[in-house]
């Protein structure tokens, strides 16, 4: 089988996967997720969850991403599904009810953009993300994350994120790392991708507002 009909066909299952387990709206109270996040979250991803770059791009920008994803992530770090030895034990701490708080309020707040600081990989950066790379089998990266990287209800928002931290999150799913993503698609397209394709998707996918 040729690997764009490989890909096409992990697509394709993610995408039933992801209508059927479509999260439903996550029910949570902003007042006290933000007390959560001004006591727990805030040193790592900012009171606000747009992160703390340029100390630590490192760690991800949570403001603005879907409330369904942002939830789905803290309960896989908590089954352990997502292995993170920083958020592990932060999470081990959490209700459910606490995960709620914090995800409805990170996604209420405003995604601020980033500033480029490797101007020169935009060019390649958004023709892969707008193309793909068909010789070996990897589709546009807007095809589940849309145009504006804005997402949906079952891909997740990607603008403006660290690109520190989007290359090391590719890395971790090509290595099989990170193994917490729907029916293995992104394991098995950032295989295919190279280091320079890493970095210039990545720096692109910052870019974006």
């Amino acid at each position: 089988m040729k690997p764009f009909a490989v890909i096409s066909t992990l697509l394709a299952g993610a995408m039933v996967l992801g209508e059927a387990g479509a999260a439903l709206p996550v029910k949570g109270d902003m007042a006290k997720g933000k007390q959560i996040v001004s006591q727990i979250c805030f040193a790592c991803h900012g009171l606000d969850g747009n992160g703390t770059e340029p100390t630590n791009p490192e760690f991800p920008k949570l403001a603005g991403k879907q409330a369904g994803y942002l939830l789905k992530q803290l309960n896989d770090i908590k089954s352990g599904r997502r292995k993170d030895e920083i958020m592990s034990g932060i999470v081990a701490n959490l209700s459910a009810d606490d995960m709620a708080n914090v995800a409805v309020y990170f996604a209420a707040q405003k995604n601020k953009p980033n500033k480029v600081k490797n101007p020169e990989l935009l060019e390649f950066g958004k023709k892969y993300y707008s193309e793909g790379n068909s010789e070996v089998g990897v589709p546009a990266c807007y095809g589940c994350h849309q145009p504006d990287a804005g997402g949906t209800d079952v891909y997740p928002h990607l603008a403006g994120q660290h690109a520190a931290y989007t290359y090391k999150q590719l890395k971790r799913f090509s290595t099989g790392e990170r193994e917490n993503d729907r029916g293995l698609v992104m394991q098995s397209l950032s295989m295919r991708m190279s280091e320079a394709e890493m970095k210039a998707v990545s720096e692109y996918i910052m870019s974006i507002k």
